[in-house]
């Protein structure tokens, strides 16, 4: 797998050369630094750990400081990545260009939090009739039956809490490869709020 922590910036538009208008995501990619690499002769599973964001040593615990050591500079996020496919080792620093030949991604990030939201927002119900007289409009209806067993089963789709989950999604276009800005340029959207912090790997499908 290849994989960085990326940071979502927002949504534009671009045109190819035939005047086809594309919206994209713009995704920043700062270099991420390698802190610790991880075997399965130490560890049982190979995997690297990335650092990611700027972050002041006076705002971090120490037992999270102290994954840096004294020859790396402290990171705000840390990710695993397992079966990480390139060569590097800890303190080495992968940058935007790792995309350069990757045609599609993956954008793993967790989607915007939506509150306690009823059963036609939450599970696309079709509510009742909105004619004259009728009682019906929004409600989840029965969730249960009279007879035995008299309760609600497990999974009954009903209100709740909706959104802030973690969402993955795959095969992404990618648009340009801005190396220069260290932005990459990616077809449709991505879940997450502006400026939150997502997981982008070459496609794995």
């Amino acid at each position: 797998m290849v994989a960085v922590i990326a940071e979502k910036i927002g949504m534009t538009q671009v045109f190819d050369e035939k005047g086809v208008l594309t919206p994209v995501t713009v995704i920043k990619i700062d270099e991420n630094l390698v802190v610790e690499q991880r075997t399965a002769e130490k560890n049982g599973y190979n995997s690297v750990v990335l650092g990611y964001g700027e972050v002041k040593k006076s705002r971090m615990l120490k037992p999270v400081l102290g994954q840096f050591g004294e020859d790396k500079e402290p990171k705000k996020y840390l990710k695993e990545m397992r079966d990480f496919e390139l060569e590097c080792k800890a303190g080495d620093k992968i940058g935007i260009e790792i995309f350069n030949d990757i045609d599609s991604v993956d954008v793993i990030a967790v989607s915007k939090g939506k509150g306690y939201q009823g059963v036609m927002k939450r599970h696309n119900y079709g509510g009742g009739r909105v004619t004259h007289g009728s009682k019906f409009h929004r409600e989840g209806g029965s969730t249960g039956q009279a007879s035995y067993p008299s309760r609600t089963f497990k999974n009954v789709k009903m209100a709740g809490r909706m959104g802030a989950d973690r969402v993955t999604v795959q095969n992404l276009k990618v648009v340009k490869v801005d190396t220069e800005n260290k932005v990459l340029l990616v077809a449709g959207s991505v879940p997450g709020v502006n400026k939150g912090i997502l997981t982008v790997r070459k496609s794995i499908k």
